[in-house]
């Protein structure tokens, strides 16, 4: 058992361990900044109805998003880089909304089919939201750090210039941000 917590404890000191880590822990933070939003606009307040409430939810939340893992995550600052970063990011948040939507929608079917109570059907809401990340989370990890794995040795980033590839512009890393 010391082994196990030892070997996890070295990996998470190291490079790839810590940026995993901040990683997940933004996304944490984010989804609470969603669901939180989430809560309050449909659940309590009911300013909309679930697909528009998902939609503000998750917008409110990619904010955040961007500059927790551009700027802690990946240790990035100054002026992003519109295609290699901007854009990967954009893209990835709008699929999640699109796919949030999706299952707030299916929550709003399933409230009114079973004839839930506001309150239920806030809790259906907030979980196909919570899900929906889950599942695209995962899925972005595994999309961008397996099959679009590169070596993590030292690799050339420009003429004369050498750095660890995981800190390079790998497309993993940088789609990663979203």
């Amino acid at each position: 058992m010391d082994d196990i917590v030892a070997k996890l404890r070295a990996w998470l000191t190291s490079p790839r361990g810590r940026k995993l880590s901040r990683y997940f822990l933004g996304s944490v933070i984010c989804t609470g900044v969603s669901f939180g939003t989430l809560t309050l606009v449909y659940g309590v307040f009911r300013l909309w109805t679930q697909v528009p409430s998902t939609l503000f939810a998750n917008l409110v939340a990619t904010v955040p998003s961007y500059y927790l893992n551009r700027n802690w995550t990946w240790g990035r600052s100054g002026r992003g880089d519109l295609w290699r970063e901007m854009l990967p990011f954009w893209v990835a948040s709008i699929v999640g909304i699109l796919a949030s939507m999706a299952g707030a929608q299916g929550a709003r079917d399933l409230s009114l089919d079973l004839h839930l109570h506001h309150l239920l059907s806030t809790v259906a809401v907030d979980g196909a939201n919570v899900a929906t990340y889950g599942v695209l989370w995962i899925a972005k990890y595994l999309f961008f750090n397996v099959l679009f794995r590169s070596d993590t040795t030292s690799a050339p980033t420009s003429p004369g210039r050498t750095e660890p590839a995981e800190q390079g512009g790998e497309v993993g890393e940088l789609a990663e941000l979203a």
